[in-house]
């Protein structure tokens, strides 16, 4: 079971380190790095794109699974 979880984990680090190279940057300038931004701009799941939405469900099963291969030890 392991050994599985820890190729599943694998797979998605892969996975997420190929969506976030290939997302376009924002144009912010630092402002952008940093979290800046108005606050009419936060929480919008609209707005986002579908590649960003897929990085953000990859984090999400990173997390897990990294949660999993240490409880299991």
């Amino acid at each position: 079971m392991k050994v599985i979880l820890s190729c599943i984990h694998i797979i998605i680090s892969v996975m997420m380190i190929f969506a976030v190279l290939v997302q376009q940057r924002k144009q912010g300038g630092f402002s952008g790095v940093f979290g800046g931004g108005t606050q009419a701009d936060s929480g919008q799941w609209q707005r986002f794109t579908p590649l960003t939405k897929i990085t953000i469900g990859l984090a999400a099963a990173f997390m897990v699974t990294s949660f999993l291969i240490v409880f299991l030890n």
